[in-house]
């Protein structure tokens, strides 16, 4: 058991050998496989609609942590399929994009088709079963989120991500169905403000997917994959992912100005540096290679970097913040 493995991947997509790849755990290969790193902002959106319901005076731990539960591995299970997809259509070879910014577990020899395919299988019974407890527990309406949910695990790679759709079914995902669709289950109720207050979130991820998809353009155009950034072009792509950047702050500041949220959501000002951060460096071309003072072990990423690091700190500052709004709801400090 490595469980100094398990932090790391959490925390980033680890570069391990055949050698390495041999030495570890289960959990660790499967950790390291799904890219549990980035499943970080899947947990942000269980959260947010936890924190929601619970504003509301609704929340109910046992439907929270099946969503939980069931959103993680749907997103783990969505990532094998991706690989797994790739692989099959010939996308990762020579060294493709996907193949040096973390281990390809099929490129790079770590797993077997058939291993592949049993930690699908695994992971993806987990998410399903997690589903239809819901559906059992929480009314027939639940079984149709599951349904959406389903379609977008087993088809954002193919055919959605070709066709210019990844993006769009991002926001979709991690907005009104993870967040949306979470406070329905915990609550029973469909409740339209909870989806605005997803959105945030919903374009943080978003702009992580949009920096990795500009950060290949040039590989994806030349394997015939279209996604926005490739239809868009790379400074198109580059400016709208500012223009997401600055939306997640003027949403947060249309519900606090409205009313909808206390000052506390203001929490997410905290991520400001690395907003501008970002900003700086999608303001500018694509350098050739990482200079000299990038830190090792993330080229090529470089846009979706600079995305994640304002995304994870944007989550967990807007989650601070919108759990402190619940607690002052409740003390009555704010009205």
């Amino acid at each position: 058991m490595n469980t100094a493995m398990w932090g790391k991947a959490i925390r980033v997509i680890p570069r391990v050998d055949k050698q390495e790849w041999d030495s570890l755990d289960l959990v660790s290969r499967w950790l390291i496989a799904t890219r549990s790193a980035v499943l970080v902002m899947t947990f942000n959106a269980a959260a947010i609609a936890g924190l929601l319901a619970a504003r509301d005076g609704r929340f109910h731990l046992v439907p929270w942590l099946m969503v939980t539960v069931g959103l993680l591995f749907a997103h783990a299970t969505n990532n094998l399929v991706n690989d797994l997809t790739d692989h099959a259509k010939g996308v990762d070879k020579d060294n493709y994009f996907r193949a040096q910014y973390g281990p390809q577990p099929l490129e790079h020899g770590l797993l077997t088709r058939g291993q592949m395919l049993a930690y699908i299988a695994v992971t993806g019974a987990i998410a399903l079963a997690a589903g239809l407890y819901l559906v059992a527990t929480r009314g027939q309406a639940t079984l149709a989120l599951l349904g959406i949910g389903a379609f977008f695990v087993l088809f954002y790679t193919w055919p959605l991500k070709y066709v210019g759709l990844g993006e769009v079914a991002v926001i979709l995902v991690w907005g009104p169905l993870m967040v949306g669709g979470g406070y329905y289950v915990v609550t029973g109720d469909w409740n339209w403000p909870v989806i605005v207050a997803s959105l945030p979130c919903a374009l943080a991820a978003t702009t992580v997917l949009f920096g990795k998809h500009t950060d290949k353009l040039q590989a994806d155009r030349a394997k015939g994959i279209r996604t926005m950034p490739v239809l868009l072009g790379e400074t198109n792509a580059r400016m709208a992912t500012i223009a997401m950047l600055t939306l997640q702050y003027l949403l947060v500041f249309w519900l606090v100005a409205t009313g909808k949220f206390s000052f506390l959501l203001l929490a997410v000002l905290g991520a400001a540096p690395w907003w501008w951060r970002a900003v700086q460096a999608y303001l500018q071309p694509r350098p050739a290679a990482p200079p000299a003072e990038y830190p090792p072990g993330i080229w090529p990423l470089w846009y979706a970097a600079f995305a994640f690091q304002h995304t994870r700190r944007f989550g967990l500052l807007f989650l601070a913040g919108l759990a402190a709004d619940v607690v002052a709801r409740r003390l009555g400090w704010v009205g």
